[in-house]
């Protein structure tokens, strides 16, 4: 098993592969999302987190699934351009993926392991959950769906210090 974040890869949403490892020395706010949600919004609290502590070294990155009712069943081509459209965001997005179940993406299989959900759950329970990765690779906290992205900032600012 993994013990940090750096041992992992991902898909762009272009469909490039990217290793997390890239992003050593950095905090991670990886959440998984989904374009058709009650909580689609948390797109722009999330560009305005990459906006304002991007250049500190925040790297946003967002994961489309359609595991929770069918919420985004578009094209990576087509999440990407509502995206941009939509909320102007410019942290990266990657391919979509599964979170849970037997085709869960090894990453998430490594996130909710470290930090699990309420009552020691493992699995994601809706779009929109965030993880904080710290400098170091290795989980600082979950977050739920209905947490806005701007009450994370104290935790940001504090991962970034």
């Amino acid at each position: 098993m993994a013990t940090d974040l750096y041992a992992f890869e991902a898909l762009s949403i272009e469909g490039q592969s990217v290793p997390l490892d890239r992003y050593r020395g950095q905090v991670l706010l990886i959440v998984n999302t989904a374009s058709a949600c009650g909580f689609t919004p948390q797109f722009a609290g999330l560009e305005t987190l990459h906006q304002i502590y991007g250049e500190r070294g925040l790297v946003v990155l967002g994961f489309p699934c359609n595991q929770f009712g069918h919420q985004d069943p578009g094209s990576n081509a087509e999440i990407g351009a509502f995206c941009q459209r939509n909320y102007g965001v410019s942290f990266p997005m990657m391919s979509k993926i599964d979170v849970n179940g037997a085709d869960a993406h090894p990453l998430y299989r490594w996130l909710t392991a470290e930090a699990p959900g309420l009552l020691g759950s493992k699995a994601i329970k809706w779009n929109f959950t965030k993880f904080l990765v710290g400098k170091d690779g290795r989980v600082i906290r979950r977050y739920a769906p209905q947490d806005a992205p701007e009450k994370l900032a104290k935790d940001i600012e504090a991962a970034l210090a």
